[in-house]
């Protein structure tokens, strides 16, 4: 089946500007870009988009699909801006509730309470007897109550786990409030769920990602909800045939080998990625690695989640693979972990390690980073998300390279965009906004540090080309050329003009993944 595309504006993303009139699919790749006059006579269907703006395929580079769909499911403290109203939320959600029955909930964040309280276990248990764990939105900390620490026999008398700070109160007691590998002593209490409710969740979050114009995504689900055999199942329940998505899977370093050796995926829309390794934690939990002392607390440096030794094991391992690592870096000296590690076992030929948000740099890592190949996922958001609150953890002298998108895209890095949704909102308008604007939706002021503000082409190949090349896809998908994959956005207006709020306001109408329509808006289009 041969389709021709016309009657819209059609954005190549090959170089600035650049425009096509209409493009011809073949099945699942683009054959022919050129005039609708010379395209037609090949055509078998032809479909208008009645002036509508047409993209190559955006492509969230980092978030948890799973996650993503658990949050849509589940109660959502994201939005909650009061300390006094997440209380009035958690006793509405846990009314009914039985002792032993799990209450979850997803993305409290202090930094959005005028009093920037953190609830204490007491406070949770006042709330309900039920076991309790709260998200903070980073995911490298949780909340618990009494009858959750319980259940993880984490007492007075507990020690820190490596990676991971148990907070006490005055008294040496435990407040309830578990830092990076200190959560999972009360997450693996929680009972496993089935693969049943993680291929709803993962259904759940592949409808809304279609519709909101996102073709795939590089999503890191296999380090969680038990053996990677569940998540894995649910990805092939899901996607295929009938529901076409590109899923490209980061394998966490403690599944990766077991992966390597027994795993089978659902290629071309599922498939295997690079191992994951954590270097270090967030800057809201100040558990992000940093070569200085916080500013707001001199006595922490943050959490380092690998020592250098077991670093430098993890990836030797990947190497034995012949794979790439996609490493979670926040601060600075988390990233000199990473960087030291991976110069020790250089990335194999063909293959291109990432580092997966890279907020706090420095310009001698910045050369360092130009002398390998590596890709940087970058998540916009995070700037509007973050922004003024983190000068107090960074203090003004480090500002300089952290959230430094412009400096980094200058340097001639490659960089990728993402949401790590569910910690921030998934839609890819969102980020884009939020890179060349770098302020919250309809503020406006001139954005948190103006000089990194990206151009609108430069935050748009952020989601194109730029997560193409995150997973050294470039040569066959990103922008629209003859040989690429059919995958295109197609929004209701044209990103590149207007006023700024134009791409916050701008609709999908249509995702079309391999040449078929996975989703489409009212019939419109």
């Amino acid at each position: 089946m041969k389709v021709l595309w016309h009657g819209g504006t059609i954005y190549t993303m090959q170089a600035e500007g650049a425009i096509a009139e209409a493009v011809l699919v073949s099945d699942d790749h683009i054959e022919k870009i050129g005039t609708y006059e010379e395209l037609k006579q090949w055509a078998d269907k032809e479909i208008d988009l009645h002036g509508k703006s047409m993209y190559p395929g955006f492509v969230d580079s980092h978030m948890h699909m799973i996650g993503h769909g658990e949050k849509l499911m589940r109660v959502d403290l994201s939005k909650i801006e009061s300390s006094e109203e997440m209380r009035e939320q958690l006793v509405e959600s846990t009314k009914g509730l039985n002792k032993e029955e799990w209450f979850i909930g997803e993305g409290w964040n202090e930094n959005n309470f005028a009093d920037r309280k953190i609830f204490h276990r007491h406070e949770l248990d006042e709330i309900s007897e039920s076991p309790m764990l709260l998200k903070r939105v980073c995911r490298h900390a949780i909340l618990a109550n009494s009858s959750a620490l319980a259940l993880a026999g984490i007492t007075k008398d507990s020690q820190d786990p490596e990676g991971g700070v148990i907070v006490r109160d005055a008294d040496g007691e435990p407040t309830g409030y578990l830092l990076d590998a200190a959560q999972d002593l009360v997450a693996n209490q929680v009972p496993e769920v089935s693969v049943e409710y993680l291929t709803r969740a993962l259904q759940k979050s592949v409808d809304n990602l279609l519709s909101l114009g996102l073709t795939g995504a590089h999503t890191e689900d296999m380090g969680y909800y038990g053996h990677y055999s569940r998540p894995l199942q649910a990805f092939k329940n899901v996607i295929g045939d009938q529901v076409k998505f590109r899923a490209h899977l980061l394998r966490a370093h403690s599944a990766f080998e077991d992966m390597m050796e027994n795993a089978t995926y659902a290629e071309p829309f599922v498939d295997p990625g690079p191992m994951k390794i954590f270097s270090d934690g967030s800057i809201g939990g100040r558990t992000a690695l940093l070569s200085k002392p916080y500013n707001d607390d001199p006595s922490t440096i943050g959490v380092a989640i690998q020592s250098d030794e077991e670093f430098k094991r993890l990836v030797s391992i990947a190497r034995k693979h012949g794979e790439a690592v996609a490493i979670h870096v926040i601060g600075d000296l988390g990233l000199e972990m990473a960087l030291d590690a991976i110069e020790a076992h250089p990335v194999p030929a063909g293959k291109r390690d990432r580092l997966i948000h890279a907020m706090v740099v420095r310009e001698d890592l910045v050369e360092r980073m130009k002398k390998i190949d590596v890709a940087l996922d970058l998540q916009p958001s995070f700037v509007t998300s973050d922004f003024p609150w983190v000068v107090e953890r960074l203090g003004e002298s480090r500002l300089e390279w952290a959230y430094a998108w412009k400096k980094l895209l200058d340097h001639g890095l490659i960089c990728a965009g993402g949401s790590d949704a569910p910690i921030e909102e998934v839609d890819p308008c969102l980020g884009i906004y939020a890179a060349v604007t770098r302020r919250k939706p309809y503020e406006t002021h001139e954005g948190f540090q103006p000089e990194e503000k990206l151009s609108r082409f430069e935050a748009i190949q952020l989601y194109t080309s730029g997560s193409a090349a995150a997973i050294g896809k470039e040569a066959e998908r990103g922008v629209i050329r003859e040989g690429f994959d059919a995958d295109f956005t197609i929004f209701d207006r044209d990103l590149f003009s207007g006023n700024e709020e134009q791409i916050l306001e701008a609709q999908p109408v249509m995702t079309v993944v391999a040449g078929e329509i996975m989703y489409q808006k009212g019939g419109e289009a």
